[in-house]
């Protein structure tokens, strides 16, 4: 792990191993004013957040090359960069309070001010990569979060941040906690404009490693292996007591 101070603030990134993954955890500066220009025409926005972590990542990878990272700039190429989405009277104030940012030439354009974004991370991988398939049914069982169990490693990223002119505030940040059974990542989108609107995105991501001295142990197997077939059948019982009842009244 290394780390320095700049400008009052730690950069520092840190790497954990386990298993055949690899967490990193990169956080860095603010963006400087040249890379924010470059930014700005790259991703066709009139503006950045003012808190904008360009070079801060959180990233998982398997030793074969495929994995996941969630970093500030794709997060913000899913913002709507052409419509003004929350239309309320405090969005003029937030263009005008940037109007004289030489970055913002175009900032009475129509765009969402409050940086919204449904970002779900970014694939990795050359020769391979995970695929993301669609309306799954099966979902995290959150009992086995509540387990307590030790943690290896931990760290929270922040991608961006604005606070919207005084207005709220609009944030992104992911973090991350390593147990030795398995993994599990929470990135979080929150905005807040005062007296309008809360809103949250969340993506979770949850991974189950299990241990190799289980496959022997039915019983913890059962606990690991995915359902693929459930059939529910009922015994009814004849009913003999009935018919001892009647021919015992008949006698």
């Amino acid at each position: 792990m290394s780390s320095m101070m700049l400008h009052g603030f730690r950069s520092s990134k840190q790497d954990f191993t386990f298993g055949s993954w690899k967490v990193t955890a990169a956080k860095n500066h603010i963006m400087k004013s040249k890379d924010v220009e470059r930014s700005v025409y790259e991703l066709n926005m009139p503006s950045l957040p003012e808190m904008m972590f360009g070079d801060n990542v959180l990233r998982i990878q398997h030793m074969d090359g495929y994995g996941i990272e969630f970093n500030a700039i794709d997060a913000l190429k899913r913002v709507n960069n052409m419509e003004d989405t929350v239309k309320v009277a405090c969005a003029q104030e937030w263009q005008e309070s940037r109007a004289d940012s030489e970055h913002s030439k175009e900032v009475l354009r129509p765009f969402d001010w409050t940086f919204t974004t449904d970002y779900r991370g970014t694939l990795l991988g050359e020769d391979v990569q995970m695929k993301v398939m669609p309306l799954t049914e099966e979902h995290i069982d959150i009992e086995k979060l509540k387990a307590r169990e030790h943690i290896m490693f931990y760290d929270e990223v922040l991608l961006f941040e604005d606070e919207l002119h005084d207005h709220g505030v609009s944030t992104i940040s992911v973090k991350i906690r390593v147990m030795p059974s398995s993994f599990f990542l929470l990135q979080r989108f929150f905005l807040r404009v005062d007296g309008v609107m809360i809103r949250i995105n969340d993506t979770r991501l949850y991974y189950e490693n299990v241990p190799v001295a289980f496959y022997t142990d039915p019983n913890e197997m059962a606990q690991h292996l995915t359902i693929r077939l459930t059939e529910c059948e009922k015994l009814e019982l004849p009913d003999v007591q009935n018919e001892t009842s009647v021919n015992d009244d008949d006698q």
